[in-house]
């Protein structure tokens, strides 16, 4: 596969080409690890059992509120962004949370229940409820996918970066979007096997079927997320200019484009769509 400039080849958006993405990339860099850690202390330590559903809110809220202030306490994220000069709707780091903020209520509110009915998962903590869907689950896939975000973006970049563009890097990326959209469900559900108040009938189906079925959601929003707002830092009159009805729209679309799949799988899987919302908000 021909190859590009290797001193073009990069990770991370480039200082001068994409300033604002890249701080708002070096801010998820950098807390990732903070908040990896503190749940980890959380669910090792057994924290959790001496939490209520306000103590959820807390922890999942507080641990989402760096990345989710971000765009208006620190837009520079200590880097020499654009950002910091701009109206704070007009900042790329509030673009890009607001973008993961609809898409992760999208993915709470909605795709959960497909998660109940066709895993039979179930979430039994302590739990303010709002569609019988624990609060604090909306809180923590916030900082959650902004991580599975910035990850992905890094991959992605890293193949656009280093080849030049054919079939073959086409079917890289696409693969590497595959691969890592499993991976990351995968992982996920790993990780978290040892919380007991997030359950599934058949731990082994839900590993297996419903990491891919999990996955679907990234296939959809890795590529979207990675091309999201591409010319912020473009200086010509000609640029896109993304505004924050277009971020609504899109995060809109790419979510409904991801329901859909996940219902076309789950009539091929004949199963039928039980939305139980017994347990309301309170």
């Amino acid at each position: 596969m021909p190859k590009l400039d290797q001193s073009g080849s990069t990770f991370f958006p480039s200082a001068k080409l994409q300033p604002s993405k890249r701080s708002y990339e070096l801010f998820a860099a950098a807390y990732t690890p903070v908040w990896i850690s503190a749940f980890c202390i959380v669910v090792v330590f057994q924290v959790y059992e001496q939490l209520d559903a306000w103590g959820y809110s807390r922890l999942c809220g507080g641990l989402a509120a760096p990345f989710l202030l971000q765009p208006f306490l620190f837009p520079s994220a200590g880097s020499n962004s654009p950002d910091e000069t701009r109206a704070p709707w007009e900042r790329y780091a509030f673009k890009a949370n607001l973008w993961i903020a609809i898409y992760s209520f999208i993915g709470n509110y909605f795709y959960t229940h497909y998660f109940y009915s066709v895993l039979k998962a179930e979430y039994s903590m302590p739990a303010h409820r709002l569609n019988n869907v624990p609060i604090a689950m909306f809180l923590a896939t916030h900082f959650y996918f902004s991580t599975y975000h910035f990850f992905s973006n890094v991959l992605l970049r890293k193949i656009v970066t280093t080849y030049e563009k054919s079939f073959r890097r086409t079917l890289l990326f696409v693969s590497t979007v595959l691969v890592f959209s499993y991976f990351t469900a995968f992982m996920e559900t790993l990780t978290i096997s040892s919380y007991p108040y997030y359950s599934f009938e058949d731990r082994n189906t839900a590993y297996t079927v419903g990491s891919a079925f999990y996955g679907i959601y990234f296939i959809v929003s890795f590529p979207a997320f990675f091309h999201f707002d591409d010319e912020v830092d473009v200086d010509s009159p000609t640029r896109k200019v993304v505004t924050v009805w277009d971020t609504v729209v899109s995060s809109c679309g790419y979510g409904m484009i991801i329901l859909i799949l996940l219902d076309f799988v789950r009539i091929q899987l004949g199963i039928p769509l039980v939305m139980d919302v017994a347990k309301e908000l309170s």
